[in-house]
């Protein structure tokens, strides 16, 4: 059978049986577990006396309350320390592989499974966590859940879903200096809009995603949510294979060349079909910046703060909320807002290659006064291997503080917060109100470069000017 999409043969392969509501019991390969939306799920276990049916195919590590700075246990958040405990409890009692703080190994649950090679084309994963869309930039299905779902998934390995629609987004050309992969999700989801996926899967095709490394295919997928997609996935190409080869978990030997062959199959045919297909072109994407309350609400860094009579009309209650929450005036230019803390890190841009990226311009810069810049590694991996680079003093010698391993201020379920009315350049995934931890505090969204020049500039700053 040909025409098909990646999504659709991943989908067949997984499918355990078809239910009356008329979803299908999909076949969950993969289940990625932290300590937010876990302990109510083995809570429900333990009430109906359930076990977990395939420990072996569950990973936790801890993350989203991870204090950033002291570690020291027990935690100074008894909450936090309540939720860790838990963690660590049901991990033991189920045995299930958990990567703790210390271990080598913990971290942003969407860091770690890829670059332990965990995460794999074909696969289906799943896990309690809106973003992991970011696992599809392997060409796996990879789906956010609530903690029902994750109760569902421990008991059963199987979750019921309704099949997605496909949408093609196709990117081609080169992208300009300066302009990264956060720029390029940045800019689809200010065109197709924050709930244009709604009931879609993206498939992500073109030159553009093509030379793209896998971090920055990453950093595509993991922000599909962003844009109402349910998933986001890219085809497996030499790419995706190089990446894979030799990393902890990924097959060996005789096993990769059978592995790859599979790999290959999967991927979309020539002909397939899908529900819509759109296009951009890569050179008609600058530096990009959020400057309202949605991800949807984006602009280039040359352009000025849209008024409401220039926008749809569906699109203009929002505009003017944003525009009183950001205290931000229409027909202004975003460049040269003063901003007074700036985040790099992140599921969306804590890997390697962004700390390397955002090193570079930070590298004989001084962050600009009463500016509170921090760098926040993905992982405990990323840590060790930022700090073997140098990168770490780097970018304490530019005044940025230097973290340790976790979700940090994307969400501040932790001790990094914003205060009051504060404004963050974030290299995180959200905007919304109150998101980084004050019902006040605001964020822009941007490129870990960006976030860079915004340090160094005390206001948002053009990246390309720093060169």
């Amino acid at each position: 059978m040909s025409a098909r999409t990646l999504f659709d043969k991943v989908w067949e392969l997984h499918q355990v049986g078809n239910l009356t509501s008329g979803q299908t019991q999909l076949f969950i390969g993969l289940h990625l577990i932290h300590e937010v939306t876990s302990p109510q799920a083995f809570a429900m276990l333990r009430e109906r006396g359930l076990k977990v049916l395939y420990p072996q195919r569950t990973v936790a590590t801890v993350d989203h309350i991870v204090p950033t700075d002291n570690q020291a246990r027990p935690f100074v958040d008894s909450l936090a320390e309540e939720m860790m405990q838990a963690l660590e409890k049901n991990t033991q009692d189920y045995g299930i592989k958990f990567y703790n703080i210390g271990s080598g190994n913990q971290g942003i649950v969407h860091v770690i499974a890829p670059e332990q090679g965990l995460t794999q084309p074909g696969m289906t994963i799943a896990c309690g966590d809106s973003h992991t869309s970011t696992h599809g930039a392997f060409g796996a299905i990879a789906f956010g859940i609530g903690t029902s779902q994750v109760r569902d998934v421990l008991a059963s390995q199987t979750l019921a879903l309704s099949k997605l629609k496909v949408r093609k987004i196709e990117v081609n050309g080169n992208l300009l200096p300066g302009v990264y992969a956060k720029d390029v999700i940045l800019h689809i989801i200010r065109k197709l809009g924050v709930n244009g996926g709604v009931g879609y899967a993206y498939e992500y095709a073109g030159s553009t995603f093509e030379a793209m490394s896998m971090e920055e295919r990453m950093t595509v997928c993991n922000m599909s949510i962003e844009g109402g997609a349910r998933c986001g996935y890219i085809n497996p190409d030499r790419v995706t294979y190089d990446y894979l080869q030799g990393r902890d978990f990924a097959p060996k030997d005789a096993d990769w060349k059978k592995a790859v062959e599979f790999w290959q199959s999967i991927r979309s045919d020539a002909d397939a079909i899908y529900d819509d297909v759109v296009q951009f072109n890569a050179s008609e994407i600058e530096p990009t910046v959020t400057w309202g309350i949605t991800p949807g609400q984006g602009l280039g860094v040359s352009e000025t703060i849209p008024i409401p009579e220039a926008l749809p009309e569906n699109e203009r209650e929002t505009a003017q909320e944003a525009y009183k929450y950001m205290h931000l005036t229409p027909g202004n230019p975003i460049k040269g807002t003063k901003v007074d803390v700036c985040f790099i890190g992140s599921c969306t841009n804590g890997r390697i290659s962004d700390l390397r990226e955002a090193a570079k311009f930070a590298q004989g810069k001084r962050v600009a006064e009463g500016v509170k810049a921090f760098v926040v590694p993905g992982s405990e991996r990323v840590k060790q291997e930022a700090e073997a680079e140098g990168l770490d003093r780097v970018f304490e010698a530019a005044g940025f503080e230097w973290r340790e391993a976790g979700c940090s201020m994307c969400l501040a379920m932790n001790p990094d917060k914003l205060q009051g009315t504060q404004l963050s350049a974030s290299s995180s995934n959200r905007n919304f109100k109150g998101r980084q931890g004050s019902s006040t505090g605001r964020t822009l969204l941007m490129s870990p470069a960006m976030v860079v020049a915004a340090a160094v500039k005390g206001e948002v700053a053009d990246v390309r000017e720093l060169v």
